[in-house]
């Protein structure tokens, strides 16, 4: 028995080490779970039966703190080792990477090739369309119309989906007040019921009502908060905003955005109130994640985590890294998380908790979207997804809302299709990069229509058009001035453009001068000298102080960067196929020396007046040039029996109804806009803001009554004690077509309550 014991172990020896390499084996293959089709769903997290929380539980307890870590990090397109970062899971996001080739290699290294097989989440900066190019927000803004906006994202959503991307840095809805920040051109405007609403339409319109599978776009609400209020409307400047400023002004926007069901937000680059938005745990950690409370995840902008050495509040960037991660930045943009993060959860510098919070963040999201099943951009949508005929429709449609019709003497528009001829001049006449924008994406400059284009495809055929460019934007030369003086002398009109390159707008493009740059206005001066009737045409992305065109000009169009279709759009306007409807989502000044200026400001002990001691400039009017709300048609409207009652069944919630008269020979499209103001409070209030608005069509002679529901959230404000209240007391109730020159009716409101803070959009 003792040598056949032996016998046996010498036999069963080597036999059990081979059973145990193999084990190990087999435990390391299945562990390597992208490279294993047909053991997938042996892991909770890879079953979509499954709810997505045990989803992301399951795959976080399998996870190392290095693959916790490699989710946090965002990495530029161009990176020598992108590949294998993705193989090693080391990587969470890319951002920049565009073609669908390319997207494909690296999600296939990722799902097949790295132990847990993650997904990359592929985000770009979809601002206005991705192919098909929209106008800039702040024209989208214009036309006070969210289901055009809706629809101009979900159309931006198909083009980029189909290329592989799957998250847009984009809506931004800061709120901004000084046109002198070159990012106003990326927001909504000055105000926060309006910023509200398109902050709504476009996370709808790139996720839809729910994010989930059918998601095409995962939106991220930015920058996260105050950036608008940088300091001389410097980029990138410093913000001191009181607390019930911020949580009235800067704040909803971005509740509106979480209760549409926003799936990331983005923090900002500026110091609010001394601590950077990108290590402010009271913005990020107690009121997004705790007050409201949000699920998805906070990504920071582009190397804004290494920034708050520059801002003094980190001596290093390991640091920078630990307050970055404790105020509750769950991803790092192009910043130092895959240098230091790993070390410092290791000496117990930070917690393990925030680190598996911020993963689970950001596997929800991809979970959520569908990222497991479908990983890999579908090559059929790649070739064929863009530019679709029926996607330039939509950008025309919302080209030709956003154009606003600022003057109109002697009703000079609309041009005759058959005029004999038309002196086209400008430096921005026929430049087609300038129609696309700022943050033009993938867009390109060969299919823009411009608005010579657009003018000779809408004239007659036997219509003389004359080109002549006159000047540059930026330059001083006048040499183009006597071509222009020419073609204008020759033609029964002339269309001149005007206003900023496209590449004087957006990030780091601010500006001291809201004048035309250059000899612009010059240009302008010669064209009018000529004796000719003028049109101007405005291309920016900013109010511009343009007192001379105002005053000496019979007609003006501000047409912002219009995109794709801005030709088209500008000439449907310019020739009566379409009747101006665009609105004003931001004041314009008469000079840089009013800004800031916005209309619902607050009254002061001494509002002005022609009286010395009151709050005025002595130079020149306190009234802006154009108003916030304003636009002209060619028809006009008139407001009238203006009702508000009180709901029996609701406290401090009323209906309120007026009605709107076409009084022109012409069918139109007016938004009816409703403003309240409580006249007495514990709190000073604005002199008015706006409540609610609507677009109605009425046909000439036409009359429509508009109602809307003033909700006890519409009434409220922020009071002494930082809560959400509203107040009894007076209340004046305005409406009409724009925030000036409007009919009015009082009313009480008999009780005070706190308010809670979901925001409702109708």
């Amino acid at each position: 028995m003792s040598s056949l014991s032996e016998g046996m172990k010498r036999l069963i020896e080597p036999l059990s080490f081979i059973i145990i390499v193999l084990s190990i084996s087999i435990a390391f293959a299945g562990e390597k779970i992208g490279g294993s089709q047909d053991k997938k769903f042996g892991y909770d997290y890879l079953n979509p039966n499954i709810p997505v929380d045990k989803r992301v539980e399951d795959l976080l307890s399998r996870m190392s703190l290095a693959e916790k870590i490699g989710q946090m990090c965002q990495y530029n397109a161009g990176m020598k080792n992108a590949g294998q970062l993705a193989r090693d899971g080391s990587v969470g996001s890319f951002l920049n990477v565009t073609d669908p080739g390319e997207i494909e290699r690296l999600q296939h290294a990722a799902v097949r090739d790295s132990r847990l097989g993650i997904p990359i989440l592929f985000g770009l900066d979809v601002i206005h369309g991705y192919s098909t190019i929209f106008p800039i927000p702040i024209a989208w803004a214009s036309t006070w119309n969210p289901e055009i906006v809706r629809e101009s994202a979900e159309v931006s959503a198909k083009e980029a989906c189909s290329q592989g991307v799957r998250w847009t840095f984009s809506p931004m809805v800061d709120i901004a007040r000084d046109p002198r920040w070159g990012r106003i051109a990326e927001g909504a405007g000055e105000d926060v019921y309006l910023g509200m609403a398109m902050a709504n339409a476009l996370v709808e319109g790139y996720q839809g009502r729910k994010l989930g599978p059918e998601s095409r776009l995962v939106a991220c609400a930015k920058h996260y908060v105050a950036y608008g209020a940088a300091a001389g409307g410097r980029d990138y400047n410093s913000a001191e905003v009181s607390e019930r400023t911020l949580r009235e002004v800067y704040l909803p926007p971005f509740k509106a955005a979480v209760d549409a069901g926003a799936g990331t937000i983005m923090s900002a680059f500026e110091d609010l109130n001394g601590v950077p938005a990108t290590a402010n745990s009271f913005t990020i950690r107690d009121i997004l994640k705790g007050e409201w409370p949000f699920k998805g995840f906070v990504v920071s902008d582009w190397d804004a985590v290494t920034e708050l050495i520059n801002h003094g509040v980190a001596c290093d960037s390991a640091e920078a890294v630990m307050k970055a991660v404790i105020a509750g930045v769950d991803m790092d943009m192009v910043g130092p998380y895959h240098d230091h993060l790993e070390v410092l959860v290791r000496e117990g510098k930070i917690p393990i908790e925030p680190v598996n919070d911020a993963v689970r963040r950001i596997l929800r999201i991809k979970f959520e979207i569908g990222l497991f099943e479908h990983p890999y951009p579908d090559p059929a949508m790649a070739k064929s997804g863009l530019m679709l005929p029926e996607y330039r429709k939509v950008s025309r449609e919302a080209a030709r809302e956003a154009i606003v019709l600022l003057k109109n003497d002697r009703n000079i528009l609309p041009l005759s299709r058959n005029i004999e001829s038309i002196a086209v001049i400008g430096p921005l006449a026929d430049s087609k990069p300038d129609m696309l924008g700022c943050w033009p994406c993938q867009g390109k400059p060969a299919p823009v229509v411009t608005l010579l284009a657009g003018i000779k495809s809408a004239a007659s055929p036997q219509t003389k058009v004359m080109y002549a460019e006159g000047c540059g934007v930026r330059d001083t030369s006048r040499s183009g001035f006597a071509e222009a003086i020419v073609a204008a002398k020759e033609s029964d009109v002339v269309v001149i453009a005007v206003g900023e390159r496209a590449e004087m707008t957006g990030e780091a493009e601010s500006r001291s001068s809201l004048d035309l740059p250059g000899v612009q206005e010059d240009l302008v001066k010669a064209i009018v000298a000529t004796g000719k009737p003028v049109v101007e045409i405005l291309m920016n992305g900013r109010p511009l102080s343009i007192n001379w065109s105002a005053e000496h000009l019979p007609a003006i169009l501000e047409t912002w960067f219009l995109g794709t279709e801005a030709g088209n759009a500008i000439a449907d306007v310019l020739f009566g196929n379409y009747n101006p409807s665009g609105k004003l989502p931001v004041t314009f000044p008469r000079s840089v020396g009013q800004v800031p200026i916005f209309y619902n400001h607050m009254n002061t002990g001494r509002p002005p007046s022609a009286e010395r001691f009151t709050s005025r400039y002595t130079d020149i009017p306190w009234t802006p040039l154009f108003s916030f709300g304003y636009g002209l048609s060619y028809t006009k409207f008139g407001f009238s029996e203006l009702n508000v009652i009180p709901d029996p069944g609701v406290k401090d919630r009323f209906l309120v109804t007026v009605d709107v008269t076409n009084e022109g020979k012409r069918d139109g499209i007016e938004t009816v806009q409703l403003y309240i103001r409580q006249d007495c409070a514990s709190v000073a209030r604005p002199v008015k803001q706006l409540a609610g608005f609507r677009r109605v069509e009425l046909a000439a002679g036409e009359t429509k009554t508009v109602s809307f529901i003033l909700t006890p959230y519409d009434l409220s404000f922020i009071n002494a004690g930082m809560e959400r209240v509203v107040e009894s007391g007076p209340l004046e109730v305005m409406a009409g077509g724009s925030s000036v020159d409007l009919i009015s009716k009082s009313t009480v409101i008999e009780k005070s309550m706190p308010v809670a803070e979901k925001v409702p959009i109708y």
